[in-house]
């Protein structure tokens, strides 16, 4: 089905009167996929801890409060719906509300909550042979089990009770690799929401803005509109613009500084990753130059993106480390690489020089993922940074997010000096 066959696409209000992003569909379609990966495998079973995958699978979720705790499991068996295992009144809520699977399938459970009950306790083994117990109940304990992310304890509790555990995280990530049509439809309209928060970030930027004041804007911004989740903003302004210190401050702006900002937000799940940079007050030469060296290297990397493309056709068109100033293609990683979006920000494919010249895979048709290019100014003092999501489509990229970034617009008050009449907000002078 084609991405535009979603009506009204940034409508998310259920109506009775056209067809919109059908959770139902989305639920459904999720969790066939992952039922796909497991039949294709060797594996029996899956145990699952990641809270992204646990969202793919159940289509539930309690929060961000739950993601670093890892008391929330999955067992997804061959032809069988999944079991979660929840904190005691969500795994109520999801009996009441949450009809898409079996009553019996939401159960109250407990975790050593990142070890703060102790071991001895027995939480682990407890939930490791009611896992397994349920294994050999469906004749599948002799089977691998896979798991994405496990601590320790769990790791050495299910293997006492004689499971075989490899790894699942690869299969999760198979599975959620191409996206359903209503995936692609959520995260449209979540890069939408970013559009209106560097919308409202470009008129808010003057000199003497600090890093935390746009950290803080964009975050309202994005609560307002229905944010589910803001995971993270990078705000990055002046010299700490190179390198690349992947943390806002509390810095305050001057006159005639680059700043770049990462949006990572997630509604109804689906994220974003989301560079814009922006000159506060004028440019000068050198960081009109950097932003356009920026500019070509994700233009050329994006004209690469197209079903039958590999990843190293992609990769090849990125700046290398070199390039950047850097020694090693290590050292430069997250520079200039390309990542799948979904549910997290971190899905397949992930694109790098670092790897994927040796160990291409192919470009298909309904990935979705985000290239990233940075050029350093030539005297480093600064740096561009630029960041565009796509769609991979039939007939090549469909780039979704929009907020413009065609040159480097100039934000705040401009100088003029009288050479030129002022224009658009890229005609800034020094």
């Amino acid at each position: 089905m084609p991405a535009d066959s979603i009506a009204s696409p940034g409508a998310v209000l259920g109506v009775d009167w056209e067809e919109r992003v059908n959770f139902e569909r989305l639920r459904t379609e999720r969790l066939e996929r992952a039922h796909a990966a497991l039949e294709s495998s060797d594996l029996g079973a899956l145990v699952l801890f990641d809270m992204n995958n646990i969202r793919y699978t159940t289509a539930t979720h309690i929060g961000n409060w739950a993601r670093d705790k890892l008391f929330r499991c999955v067992l997804l068996m061959r032809g069988h719906d999944p079991i979660l295992w929840d904190i005691g009144s969500a795994a109520r809520q999801h009996k009441a509300h949450a009809t898409w699977l079996p009553k019996d399938n939401w159960r109250a459970g407990l975790s050593s909550w990142r070890g703060s009950i102790p071991e001895d306790v027995g939480v682990e083994a407890g939930n490791a042979k009611r896992i397994a117990d349920l294994l050999r109940e469906n004749g599948l304990a002799g089977d691998p089990v896979g798991i994405d992310v496990v601590e320790i304890p769990v790791l050495r509790a299910l293997e006492a009770e004689g499971l075989r555990i490899v790894n699942g995280q690869e299969l999760m990530q198979q599975a959620r690799r191409i996206k359903t049509v209503d995936e692609i439809a959520l995260l449209d309209h979540s890069a939408g929401m970013v559009d209106a928060a560097y919308d409202e970030l470009y008129r808010f930027l003057t000199v003497g803005t600090r890093e935390n004041d746009a950290v803080a804007l964009v975050n309202r911004v994005l609560y307002e509109r229905g944010s589910e989740e803001v995971e993270a903003v990078n705000a990055i302004s002046g010299e700490r613009c190179s390198p690349h210190p992947h943390v806002f401050s509390d810095r305050a702006t001057r006159p005639g500084d680059t700043a770049y900002f990462d949006i990572i937000h997630s509604f109804n799940g689906y994220r974003t990753c989301y560079y814009r940079t922006l000159n506060v007050g004028s440019s000068n030469a050198q960081q009109r130059d950097a932003y356009k060296r920026a500019r070509e290297a994700i233009d050329a990397a994006i004209a690469e993106v197209r079903p039958g493309a590999t990843s190293a056709d992609v990769a090849r068109a990125l700046p290398s480390a070199a390039d950047l100033g850097y020694a090693s293609e290590e050292e430069a990683f997250g520079l200039q690489y390309c990542h799948g979006v979904g549910l997290s920000v971190w899905e397949q494919p992930l694109i790098s020089r670092y790897h994927s010249l040796e160990h291409p895979v192919p470009i298909e048709e309904g990935m979705v993922f985000a290239l990233e290019t940075y050029w350093p100014t030539k005297d480093g003092s600064s740096a561009a940074r630029i960041e565009e999501e796509v769609v991979v489509t039939a007939g090549g990229p469909r780039i979704i997010t929009r907020f413009p970034a065609d040159q480097l617009y100039v934000a705040g008050t401009r100088y003029w000096t009288g050479v030129s009449l002022p224009g658009t907000p890229g005609d800034s002078q020094v």
